[in-house]
Formats: C-alpha cells, sequence, structure tokens
C-alpha cells in the first residue's frame, strides 16, 4: 500500500466493523465483507476493495500484527483503531491525526519490529496449536505451506463443454476486458488475472461457465467417471463436482448427489438447469439412505467434510474458527461416513475419497485406517496437492472395491 493512499472516515469504520463481526461475533470472513458493502451502498470500486483488502489481510496476519503491537485481541473498538493504525503505519503509510489513532501515532513502531519474535506461528500468524500439528504431520514442508496459504487465491473457473469450449469462453471474457491468465492448468479450466464481477455475464447465466478452484476441478478428474456411470456423490454440497462430473460423461449415465442441507441441493438442482445437466437427481441424506443404494454405484464419491486448512488462501479465517475439539469431531465424522457408505459401491467399483486438508490424519491416515478395516478394497491411486501458486490444498485417494 502507497503512503498516497488517503483514510475515510466510513471506510475504516467498515474495516473495523468487518473484524468485529469475524473475531468477535463469528461470522465468516466472506460474509463480514458482504454484509458491510450492502450496507454501504454509496461506496465506489475502490472503497470496496479498500475495505475487502484490509480485512482479508488483517484476518491473514492477525497474530503478527497483534504481537507487534504488544497487545491481546479484545472486542474492544478505541484498541481495534489503534490495531489498525499500527497495521497501516508497518505498512509504510502515514496516519491522519485523528483522535481514534492517538496511541497508533505514538507508538514505537521500529522498536516493535525489532522485538518481535521470528517463529513461523507469529511471522505468518497461526494458532499455537495449529503450528504444533502442522509441524507434526507435516515436518520440513509445513513453513513452505504456511507461507503459501497466505497469499491470495486466484479465481478459477471450470469451462462446462456440455455448452461451449475454453476457446470461447476466453473470447467472451477478454471482450468483457477480464484478463485470463496465460498458464497450463487442469484442462478445461481458466485462470483469471483478477476478481471481476462474473455472475453478471451472460455467459454465466447461461451456464458456459462455473466458478471452481483448481483443486476441486482436480478431484472431478480424478474421479475417472464415464458415459453410463452410475455415480453417487455422497457429500455433494451445492454440486461443483456433480456438474462437472455430467459435463464428463456427456449428460448419459446417473448421478445421485446426497446431502444433509436442503438449501445446497435446491442451489444445485438451479445450476443444473443453467448448466443444461439432465442426468443429476439431488436427494436428502436420511438413516436408510446407504441401504436403498446398496451395491449400486459404479463410482462413490465421498468429498468429506473437513477441516478446511488447504482453502485457507480462500477463507484466512478458518485457521482462527477451528479447534482442536472441531478437527477431533471432523476425523471421527471421516471414519463413520467411509464405514457407513461404502456399502452403496458395487464391487469392482471405485471409491474416491476426497478433503481440501493438508493433514495426513484427515488424509493418508484416514486411508491407511480404512484399508486396514477393509480388506475389500485396495489402493489404486492418490494424490495430494500442496497449496501453490494457483492451486489451494487437497488430497484424493482411488481404491478399489474387490469382486467377490
Amino acid at each position: 500500500m502507497s503512503k498516497k493512499v488517503k483514510l475515510f472516515p466510513n471506510t475504516v469504520a467498515g474495516v473495523i466493523k468487518g473484524l468485529q463481526l469475524i473475531f468477535f461475533e463469528d461470522v465468516y470472513a466472506d460474509k463480514a465483507v458482504e454484509q458491510i458493502i450492502q450496507e454501504n451502498e454509496k461506496w465506489g470500486k475502490r472503497d470496496r476493495n479498500f475495505v475487502a483488502d484490509s480485512i482479508y489481510t488483517l484476518v491473514r496476519y492477525w497474530r503478527f500484527y497483534w504481537d507487534l503491537f504488544d497487545q491481546e485481541p479484545q472486542d474492544d473498538t478505541k484498541l481495534l483503531y489503534d490495531f489498525f493504525g499500527v497495521f497501516w503505519r508497518f505498512n509504510g503509510n502515514d496516519l491522519p491525526d485523528w483522535n481514534v489513532f492517538k496511541d497508533a501515532i505514538s507508538f514505537d513502531l521500529k522498536s516493535a519490529e525489532n522485538g518481535l519474535s521470528r517463529e513461523l506461528k507469529i511471522q505468518e500468524s497461526y494458532p499455537d496449536w495449529l503450528n504444533d500439528v502442522a509441524n507434526e504431520e507435516l515436518a520440513d514442508q509445513w513453513p513452505a505451506i504456511a507461507k503459501e496459504l497466505n497469499k491470495p487465491a486466484f479465481v478459477s473457473l471450470r469451462v462446462n463443454k456440455l455448452k461451449s469450449s475454453v476457446y470461447n469462453v476466453e473470447s467472451t471474457l477478454k471482450k468483457n476486458n477480464i484478463q485470463v491468465y496465460e498458464t497450463e492448468v487442469e484442462h478445461d479450466a481458466i485462470v483469471l488475472e483478477s476478481r471481476p464481477n462474473l455472475k453478471g455475464l451472460q455467459a454465466y447465466k447461461n451456464g458456459l461457465f462455473e466458478i471452481q478452484d483448481l483443486g476441486s476441478q482436480r478431484i472431478g478428474a480424478f474421479t475417472q467417471v464415464k458415459k453410463g456411470n452410475y455415480v453417487i456423490d455422497a457429500c455433494s454440497g451445492a454440486g461443483g463436482k456433480a456438474l462437472q462430473m455430467a459435463s464428463m460423461m456427456n449428460n448419459i449415465g446417473k448421478i445421485i448427489s446426497l446431502d444433509i442441507f436442503p438449501r445446497k441441493l435446491k442451489e444445485q438442482q438451479f445450476r443444473a438447469k443453467r448448466n443444461g445437466v439432465k442426468i443429476i437427481k439431488t436427494e436428502l441424506v436420511s438413516d436408510d439412505t446407504p441401504s436403498k443404494y446398496q451395491e449400486k454405484a459404479d463410482v462413490l464419491l465421498l468429498d468429506v467434510p473437513c477441516s478446511g486448512t488447504g482453502v485457507i488462501k480462500r477463507e484466512p479465517d478458518t485457521k482462527w474458527k477451528l479447534t482442536p475439539e472441531k478437527l477431533d469431531e471432523v476425523i471421527r465424522l471421516q471414519k463413520e461416513l467411509l464405514a457407513d457408505y461404502i456399502e452403496m459401491l458395487r464391487p469392482g467399483g471405485k471409491l474416491i475419497y476426497a478433503t481440501c486438508s493438508i493433514l495426513k490424519s484427515e488424509n493418508e491416515n484416514q486411508i491407511e485406517w480404512f484399508l486396514n478395516n477393509h480388506s475389500n478394497f485396495e489402493l489404486e491411486a492418490e494424490e495430494k496437492l500442496n497449496p501453490s501458486k494457483f492451486n489451494d490444498g487437497f488430497y484424493m485417494a482411488r481404491l478399489i472395491k474387490k469382486k467377490k
């Protein structure tokens, strides 16, 4: 940020309110930013970007800036203003002579910088417990991953091959002054250089593309579904991977999309209609769902609930909202889903287990546990994507159910 950037009371107030919503009212960061922008309709693009960028930067480096300020986080408006002021000064900017910045202006920033710990958990801002778990499970990979997770994510699209092509979608985007990042990525993917409002484009409304992370697209490709397959997407949510698989299957076959949230399945139905997908049937999970679909699936996708540690680039407040107890709970749930849902897979069929986690306890360790307890399965392939310039962190394993 440049020293020429001028602060305005209303936009700084928006940043402070965003931090209060995220850290003291347990609102997710994207929802908090959305709420604040909606409440300030007169803001221009520059104001909106300032508020969103400032909030996300402070969420990413929440611990670093509090340690620099030598204060404990508190739901105190005056303290939060000074916290923002220290952040602003640290990044080479001048503070206006506002009363709310009085302590930040007088704060000895140079001495604070000299005395700040160089530990990774401070410099890259992670809670002690998560830093310890990642150090134990990822060893020498953790420092690089920790840094990468603090970099903002790129926007990526998946071209809907049922309706269009990469060339046509790229041409449409360029006609709308949306620049495409020239890079080798997933086969049907496009990465953007900016963060435009895509949902206002007619091409999006017509279902020519979906907004989908590259790692998520990689999981869809990893399923290796084919025309005519009977597929069960057992934790389908809003259906990003189900739509991708339908495209891979050329709209021939059957996909059963299961979830416990009606609103997500309703959204999937809307998206399927927009995409021209006709082979998806959505259904709420019930106690008898596994037995209802016993040995029906050629492919069973278990994109299980997880810690979300692989997508901290996109959801930086995850590292502050996740707790050891929540991690233990999702690990327990993953085992439960693996054990309960495999009866839906026919002999010779393939189970795809996937997470958006970087942790071995949710990934390799779960597959090891599963194979030790289910001798009628064998591992065909597994793949781990560490967070990188264009990717989030994902894990996927493909297992074959042996024929009787």
